[in-house]
């Protein structure tokens, strides 16, 4: 479904985010992205949908050479892949509904995108998609009267209602209290087993990835120094990953409040 060739990605300052990686990911996998803060690990999320253009190598996503898609096709090609950000990127001062139907905008035409007025089957699909993630009973609930974790549902609510074949996922639960952030997870993997939609995420909070994800790739300077099933993943490992710095990390995650953790 998606595959890494020899990918670099350095940015104008001279900072090398990626350093000729490789990577293939499959249909329906669950994958969680860790390392340190400036390993990588945004970048490597962000390359797949051209948010960041790659410096060189190949990203192939369903035989598609991403790097080459200009104009339209770049556009037609991102309706395939939803984003999850930290900041959930909604508008908060207008309804639950009314932002999952922007999924929608980009297929409209200008008149229905300039007075806002949707078909009947764009309201049901986004209906739809709130009730997957439990929340249609805040379709008509202005977003600014949610919590944290009800904004990042209805951003996944969004991202459902484009069908999308794969997800991609910033730092989701960054945010949110533990228990709310397990809520959020909880959808994340329930929504990839029962639609085999690939999820791809990159994540601070190693205890989640372990405990959610199927499949671990650490992230250390812009190189992947381990990908393998979570099974694998040890507490060596995982200071291979953190440079050392694993038992410093852990703490320094632990110690923080948590409505940051």
């Amino acid at each position: 479904m998606i595959q890494f060739v020899d990918v670099t990605k350095t940015y104008t300052n001279g900072t090398t985010a990626l350093n000729h990686v490789n990577l293939t990911f499959e249909q329906g996998e669950f994958v969680a992205v860790i390392g340190l803060s400036g390993a990588g690990k945004s970048t490597l999320i962000r390359c797949i949908n051209r948010i960041h253009d790659i410096t060189s190598g190949t990203i192939i996503v369903d035989k598609v050479d991403v790097a080459g898609l200009r104009g339209q096709h770049i556009r037609q090609f991102r309706r395939r892949i939803g984003m999850i950000f930290q900041s959930f990127n909604l508008v908060t001062r207008t309804t639950v509904i009314n932002n999952v139907l922007v999924s929608f905008v980009p297929g409209l035409p200008i008149w229905r995108k300039v007075t806002g007025i949707f078909r009947r089957e764009h309201k049901i699909k986004a209906l739809e998609a709130l009730d997957k993630v439990g929340i249609l009973d805040k379709a008509f609930v202005r977003v600014d009267q949610l919590s944290g974790g009800q904004q990042q549902r209805v951003a996944l609510a969004r991202t459902l209602a484009q069908n999308p074949d794969i997800i991609l996922a910033d730092e989701p639960i960054a945010s949110l209290d533990p228990v709310t952030a397990r809520v959020v997870m909880d959808d994340f993997k329930r929504i990839n087993k029962e639609m085999n939609i690939s999820v791809i995420m990159n994540i601070h909070h190693v205890e989640i990835a372990l405990e959610y994800a199927d499949r671990i790739i650490g992230i250390r300077k812009g190189e992947v120094v381990f990908d393998g099933i979570t099974s694998q993943v040890t507490q060596e490992i995982l200071q291979d990953i953190y440079g050392g710095k694993w038992e410093a990390e852990k703490a320094a995650i632990e110690e923080q409040p948590a409505y940051v953790r």
